[in-house]
């Protein structure tokens, strides 16, 4: 296999994630209605039909096929980058494959459902985050490493120049 792209495995395995968690969250949560797990922490099922933190939710339905033709466009590019990756760029290739597995899944819910489900509330007091999901948290996860990879192991890279004997990896 070209490049890394053995580690669509982990974006598979995101995707699956999100879909079950998503399932188990319609159908087992009512509608709007919290959970409380723990004082800071709730379940509460909610259909996102904007991007996110509901971005132009209410802009009448065409932003569902903006949002899906970014999501595919954006899911193309981290492929094609995933398979352009050297051996050595594994930090990288795990933090793509984490925002992969997170635009497919939300991607899968905007085209077929017409909306994002999300169930994960988190608050304090009355201040509450925008509710997410598991896809949300594999795209988080995955733009902290590409930023840390950005300030970290790049800045490394190009430090150690060309003696270090990377480029030839």
């Amino acid at each position: 296999m070209r490049g890394k792209l053995i580690w669509l495995w982990l974006s598979v395995v995101v995707v699956g994630l999100d879909q079950l968690t998503k399932y188990l969250a319609s159908a087992n949560l009512e509608y709007g209605r919290p959970v409380e797990l723990l004082p800071v922490f709730d379940l509460t099922l909610l259909h996102n039909t904007g991007a996110a933190f509901s971005f132009l939710a209410g802009a009448g339905g065409w932003q569902r096929w903006l949002f899906a033709l970014l999501a595919a466009v954006v899911s193309i590019v981290l492929v094609v980058w995933l398979k352009r990756l050297k051996a050595h760029e594994t930090w990288l290739a795990i933090a793509l494959a984490l925002v992969l597995g997170g635009a497919l899944g939300n991607l899968y819910d905007r085209v077929v459902l017409g909306y994002v489900v999300d169930f994960i509330s988190v608050h304090y007091q009355r201040y509450y985050f925008p509710a997410f999901n598991l896809a949300d948290s594999g795209i988080t996860v995955g733009a902290i490493m590409l930023i840390i990879d950005t300030l970290w192991f790049s800045r490394r890279s190009v430090a150690e120049g060309p003696a270090s004997g990377k480029e030839n990896e």
